[in-house]
């Protein structure tokens, strides 16, 4: 019983004293926690003030940093305005001595003009005055000779012949050394006599008298000028005796003058003059294209030469020597003439066509010396009759720098040609040899056309037709051409770079070439 309460007791205490461990962490820990809880409230203060310190110091570290950029900024505008300023100042300064520039030319410039007006009316003051005196010279002057011729007519014939030869040599001889110079006449007046030797005028003119007294009644109504009281007019005989041997001879102005006895300037402007007229009267008369009857009896001229049928003319191009322009000099420069003479070589060219007598029918005349024969065609007038269809059913024959066309027929220019076309190369030589002389005849009669002439480059063209129209006229008259005269065509060719415009073309002259062999027209000097 005893023990029995002896272990009640035991195990009650022990169950107390488990209450009393359990209980006991928990008291101590809310013991602990007033002490933890203020320690935690002053970490925390600490860091708060910790905080705070930090943020003030960034706030003025921002607020000084912003104040330095304020400062920096100041003092950046303040040097733009005084920039500016110093800019406008500067202007204002430019502007002003510009001003005062502009003032003193502007007063220069009217003072200047002030003078120059001054001076101007000076000169028209003395102009007028030296006319007025030139006038009553002129006036005094016919009112003496007036009174001569007067004094002559009443003292009888006789008188007045003795007063016209007296005004002539004596008061009258004044006024003519005024206005013409006394040159000797001696060897045209030779000339011009009736019994002057045919042979030495033909040698001297390249044409008979005959020749040359058509052309001159062809030109009188356009170049005859009247006598004036100053001075007598040139006879037209002697003006186009002076073209003419101009022409002929090729000789330079100052050997003109002294052998017609006239001035230089005259003889330059009397050449002008002349071919101009010879353009302009004779061109239209003596070279044109034929008609219908023309083209028929050269269609069978060409077609007896050479057995080639519907040729209606031979074409060839020519170079003219010429001085080295002014102004586009590259492109009358004639490459092929330097490199073979060795010798820098100017020219312009003279395309023409001819009958089968050499008789030119159509010229294109003027293109730069640098164009190939194939250009110059293109820019003739042939080219456009031609594509307007005036040629067609016809050929005119031309050399191997011309481009096979449907009214151009060339020669075979391709390395190893068959029988064939050896054999009609043969037989259009024979047309193109037509032209070749002709051409030859025209620079040989006019040996102006072999040298570098004298006259000017826009000029050239008129004195160009002339000689074609003038040889065209001694070709008609038959004039012979002396054997001394004749001169050797060297003109380069250049086969164009599109030698076929036209695969018809190609199939006619293939089939122009098989008829000549086969009919026996060609091919002969191959047997």
């Amino acid at each position: 019983m005893y023990e029995n309460s002896l272990l009640y007791q035991t195990n009650n205490l022990a169950r107390n004293s488990s209450l009393m461990f359990t209980f006991l962490p928990s008291s101590l820990r809310q013991m602990n926690e007033p002490n933890s809880i203020s320690n935690s409230k002053k970490r925390q203060r600490k860091e708060e003030d910790r905080q705070g310190n930090d943020s003030d110091g960034n706030d003025s570290f921002e607020q000084d940093g912003r104040e330095k950029k304020k400062k920096n900024l100041k003092g950046i505008i303040t040097s733009l305005i005084l920039l500016e300023q110093q800019e406008k100042s500067d202007q204002e300064e430019q502007s002003k001595a510009s001003n005062e520039e502009k003032v003193l030319l502007d007063a220069n410039h009217d003072k200047t003009i002030k003078t120059m007006v001054e001076y101007y009316d000076k000169f028209q003051d003395y102009h007028v005055e030296v006319q007025e005196t030139e006038r009553r010279k002129r006036k005094n002057s016919r009112a003496a000779a007036g009174a001569l011729a007067v004094s002559a007519v009443s003292n009888g014939v006789a008188a007045r012949e003795g007063s016209i030869k007296d005004t002539k040599h004596g008061g009258g001889g004044q006024q003519r050394r005024l206005w013409v110079k006394n040159r000797d006449k001696e060897w045209w007046d030779d000339c011009n006599r009736p019994d002057y030797p045919e042979e030495e005028f033909k040698k001297a003119f390249r044409m008979s008298k005959s020749t040359f007294d058509m052309i001159c009644e062809e030109l009188n109504s356009v170049i005859a000028k009247e006598d004036t009281t100053l001075r007598n007019a040139i006879p037209v005989r002697q003006r186009v005796a002076v073209c003419i041997w101009r022409l002929a001879t090729g000789e330079p102005l100052r050997l003109v003058s002294k052998r017609f006895g006239l001035g230089i300037s005259t003889c330059h402007k009397l050449v002008l003059e002349v071919c101009s007229a010879i353009r302009s009267v004779l061109m239209p008369k003596y070279l044109q294209w034929p008609d219908e009857d023309g083209l028929r009896k050269i269609k069978n001229e060409f077609e007896s030469i050479s057995g080639i049928p519907n040729v209606v003319g031979s074409m060839y191009t020519t170079h003219i020597p010429i001085i080295a322009p002014k102004i586009s000099v590259a492109a009358y420069f004639n490459k092929r003439h330097t490199e073979r003479n060795q010798k820098t070589s100017y020219s312009i060219t003279v395309q023409g066509v001819v009958d089968p007598k050499g008789v030119f029918t159509d010229v294109c005349i003027g293109w730069p010396g640098s164009m190939p024969d194939d250009q110059v065609l293109e820019k003739s007038a042939l080219f456009q009759r031609a594509n307007g269809g005036l040629l067609r059913d016809v050929w005119i024959v031309g050399t191997s720098g011309y481009p096979l066309m449907d009214w151009v027929l060339v020669p075979y220019a391709q390395q190893n040609l068959t029988w064939t076309q050896h054999a009609f190369n043969e037989k259009i030589g024979e047309i193109q040899v037509v032209a070749k002389d002709a051409f030859a005849r025209l620079k040989g009669r006019w040996s102006c056309l072999q040298k570098r002439t004298e006259v000017k480059l826009q000029d050239l063209p008129v004195v160009l037709g002339a000689c074609c129209v003038l040889h065209n006229i001694c070709e008609m008259q038959n004039e012979d051409i002396d054997p001394e005269l004749r001169v050797e065509l060297v003109d380069d060719e250049m086969v164009p770079e599109v030698a076929l415009r036209s695969a018809t073309s190609m199939k006619a002259r293939d089939a122009i070439a098989h008829n000549l062999l086969h009919h026996c027209h060609a091919g002969t000097r191959f047997l």
